[in-house]
């Protein structure tokens, strides 16, 4: 098959009509012609749209995805870029792991009232200054 209407790209990566359209008006797709009212596309979109859901899943805007594309070339990842990103993620998970020790501490904890429990005030702090999920004071940094 030399070419997939935009119904089987559809059917073949998940990826619904409208986001195909509003992709192509971004420039991180383009279709290669049309078959009565239906674009048409090269097979070769379906990686890029598998590059695309990747980017998206690993937290990059669009923008960021279509600087990896260079028309008529392969894409050229940057990899100061994912590294970057994973140092993004990596603070993420922290932040996520801390409001998930949070919150299991307080489904369980012993004190009758959640207002009592110092552990518990010190997460109300945390969350009053902006560190949702803060487990403990940190020091402050020198000027």
């Amino acid at each position: 098959m030399t070419e997939l209407d935009i119904t089987e790209v559809v059917r073949r990566s998940g990826v619904p009509a409208s986001a195909l359209r509003f992709y192509e008006e971004k420039g991180l797709i383009a279709s290669i012609g049309r078959k009565g009212l239906r674009r048409l596309f090269e097979p070769s979109v379906l990686e890029r749209l598998a590059l695309i859901a990747l980017g998206r899943a690993a937290g990059f805007s669009l923008d960021e995805i279509a600087r990896v594309f260079s028309p008529g070339r392969r894409p050229s990842i940057d990899r100061r870029m994912l590294a970057a990103q994973a140092e993004k993620l990596d603070q993420k998970i922290r932040e996520l792991g801390a409001m998930r020790d949070s919150l299991r501490h307080a489904a369980a904890c012993p004190h009758p009232n959640h207002l009592d429990c110092p552990t518990f005030r010190r997460l109300l702090q945390g969350a009053m200054s902006g560190r949702k999920g803060a487990r403990r004071k940190r020091a402050p940094r020198p000027p």
